[in-house]
């Protein structure tokens, strides 16, 4: 394909695709976001307040917005505005998944400045990745279609418009990481959609990975110990009050072994309004149980 034949497909995804990309804006920062139907669009968490957020559309309306649901972990917010005669994007059939190789174009509005829109490839397909809070999330692919500041929660199409993803970070050196609009997405939309609001149990704890623990334990002369090593303990958080302290090793929560923090997360994410937690401390092992308000 040559370059100007890009140029043309770039342009026609922009003319199919960009009337649905709007702007997120205001004191909060700046972002994109995408309208799926009418009346509600898709954009990531952190481009938004707990409760509403500042919408500009491609015509340069600006409106309030109210956040129906939001996913700390997933960073997507749906949103409820009014959204005109915009139609929602299309989405990419389930059958046919971000794979390597696979032409793209990036869509933002970045704060409501405009569009833009730009042509990359899939650079990795099915990867894994850190939320904010650290839980390992499915279902990212990186791409290179360049993305300006403020391009997070815009769309990622195919060649024809349709809806491959949103992204969500740039990775440096001209990479982006967008989570596949796939099954996933729409479980958490379906979510999103009944007001669901992810926010994950936190224990208010830093932890260091099993074998800081266990070096440390060997220089200090302790008994051996598969588990996270406590670093620090908020100030009133559920684990302070528990009475978790800093040089204790978080060997069990749940009821299931703690090797590394994503069997913290999974024990997490179970947990009711309490979760009983194992501990070592010194050479005695002891339980306490951390509740959340």
């Amino acid at each position: 394909m040559t370059l100007s034949e890009i140029g043309e497909e770039v342009a026609a995804v922009a003319s199919v695709a960009g009337g649905a990309v709007v702007g997120l804006g205001g004191r909060w920062g700046q972002g994109s976001g995408v309208v799926i139907e009418p009346g509600l669009v898709l954009t990531n968490a952190h481009n938004v307040s707990p409760d509403h957020a500042t919408v500009t559309f491609p015509d340069g309306r600006v409106e309030q917005a109210g956040v129906v649901g939001l996913d700390v972990d997933s960073d997507l917010a749906l949103l409820e505005v009014g959204t005109g005669d915009i139609p929602g994007i299309s989405w990419q059939p389930e059958a046919v998944a971000p794979t390597i190789g696979l032409p793209v174009v990036g869509l933002a509005n970045p704060g409501g400045r405009g569009l833009r829109a730009t042509y990359g490839l899939v650079a990795a397909a099915e990867r894994s990745y850190r939320s904010s809070r650290g839980r390992r999330m499915e279902g990212g692919f990186e791409h290179t279609a360049l993305a300006p500041p403020g391009a997070s929660g815009g769309p990622v199409t195919d060649l024809r418009g349709n809806l491959l993803g949103i992204n969500t970070r740039r990775l440096g050196r001209g990479f982006y990481l967008a989570q596949s609009a796939g099954a996933g997405m729409k479980l958490i939309l379906a979510g999103l959609r009944s007001g669901e609001r992810s926010e994950p149990r936190r224990l208010g704890v830093g932890l260091a990975p099993a074998e800081v623990a266990r070096r440390l334990r060997r220089t200090m002369g302790l008994d051996e110990a598969d588990g996270l090593l406590v670093r620090l303990v908020e100030e009133s958080s559920p684990a302070q009050v528990a009475g978790v302290r800093e040089g204790d090793v978080l060997v069990s929560a749940g009821g299931q072994a703690t090797v590394d923090v994503d069997d913290l997360h999974r024990a997490l994410a179970a947990a009711g309004a309490s979760i009983d937690l194992g501990l070592v401390r010194v050479n005695d092992r002891l339980e306490v149980t951390a509740t959340f308000s």
